[in-house]
């Protein structure tokens, strides 16, 4: 029984490794930009390309998401030649979403003038909070004043579509510090938020620090009302949450998170970049002459690769197709895989609705508000072993 594939990724994501300043929970592939071969990897970056499509020819572009690292690090130039290449090699339309990823502070007038002059149309914004001394706690560069001025910079250049990163959990914060986030969040009448609760990665500073019993976290109480409070006041701002951390008006949702949430191919290029080809997950290396040295030789920079089975293809279905508040379509699944949603997870849909962790309503099965909160327990059901 085959799996139904789409003719070919309508998505990209591009990374830009490079960061002028590295944050303490940050586990993202970066170095420092500082005495890098920008011009090299962007040149290595724009071959990485041609070879992929040739093995994997391009569908006209529902989203490409420019991320990092920090994309904005680069200078007016070094953006101009990205965005050619993103142009050039890739079908945008104008209806295809264009993100980039943007820092407060690093966002000049002229960089978002480039950006919108090559048809970017959307910025996410690594605000995490608006309170001083927690930025500079967690190894921010920015401060509060520069998310107002970076937003009335972006808006200035013709930019409405901008969406904003917030963190919470963060080490010392209490609810009375994440509810003055939102309050300030919500001041700027925005479209889009994502909002996470910060997780310790190793070969970070915060998990050297966390190890060494320095690092003040909140409890999982806090932590659960912290969550709690985020999609309360989300709701009361007319900000729908449509995927456990995502949060829009209508018709703002973002088009590349739903691509990865509804387990659909797209491309990754860049240092460190997943991609999801052809039945094919594939990691690129991340050390940039390790992802540089093959392709100057004609190859792809491939790190790692596993074709996915039928059965990972499913459970990949559920756990990634439940993160989507409208759940997982049963009949989308039957005509994906040929078989009926309920006939391979009898046991674990009977036993998540039991605990009231899932619920089924027509067409669907999705979180209940108590399963968006035990969501990782939910998600682990789904794997085999």
């Amino acid at each position: 029984m085959t799996i139904l594939r789409n003719a070919g990724p309508r998505a990209a994501y591009i990374h830009i490794p490079f960061c002028e300043h590295i944050c303490h929970y940050c586990d993202f592939n970066k170095v420092f930009l500082k005495g890098q071969p920008v011009d090299k990897y962007l040149d290595m970056l724009e071959r990485e390309v041609e070879l992929t499509l040739e093995l994997h020819p391009p569908e006209e572009m529902d989203s490409v998401f420019v991320g990092g690292g920090t994309p904005t690090s680069l200078n007016e130039g070094q953006l101009e030649r990205l965005c050619r290449i993103i142009s050039s090699h890739l079908p945008l339309s104008n209806q295809t979403e264009y993100t980039f990823e943007g820092n407060p502070g690093d966002l000049s007038i002229d960089k978002l003038e480039v950006l919108k002059n090559h048809g970017v149309n959307r910025l996410s914004l690594g605000v995490q909070t608006f309170d001083d001394t927690l930025l500079e706690r967690i190894g921010r560069s920015h401060r509060a004043k520069d998310v107002y001025n970076t937003i009335d910079n972006a808006r200035k250049a013709g930019f409405d579509n901008i969406s904003l990163d917030l963190i919470y959990a963060l080490p010392g914060q209490t609810l009375a510090d994440f509810k003055d986030t939102l309050k300030q969040a919500f001041s700027f009448g925005l479209p889009h938020f994502s909002g996470y609760s910060l997780i310790i990665e190793p070969k970070t500073v915060f998990y050297n620090l966390m190890r060494k019993g320095k690092l003040p976290l909140p409890g999982e109480d806090i932590e659960a009302a912290m969550f709690e409070t985020l999609m309360e006041e989300m709701e009361q701002h007319g900000l729908h949450q449509y995927e456990i951390s995502n949060f829009a008006k209508p018709g703002y949702e973002s088009t590349h998170n739903l691509t990865y949430w509804s387990n659909e191919p797209y491309y990754g290029f860049g240092a460190g970049a997943h991609s999801y080809l052809g039945g094919w997950r594939r990691s690129n290396a991340g050390p940039l002459t390790k992802y540089m040295s093959p392709i100057e030789n004609g190859s792809l920079p491939v790190f790692e690769e596993n074709e996915v089975t039928r059965q990972e293809a499913m459970e990949e279905e559920m756990f990634l197709g439940l993160r989507k508040v409208e759940g997982v379509s049963k009949g989308h699944f039957q005509r994906k895989f040929g078989v009926s949603l309920d006939s391979i997870f009898p046991g674990q849909l009977e036993e998540l609705s039991k605990k009231g962790l899932l619920e089924a309503d027509g067409d669907s099965v999705r979180l209940t508000r108590i399963g968006r909160m035990l969501g990782n327990e939910v998600f682990q059901e789904f794997l085999a072993g």
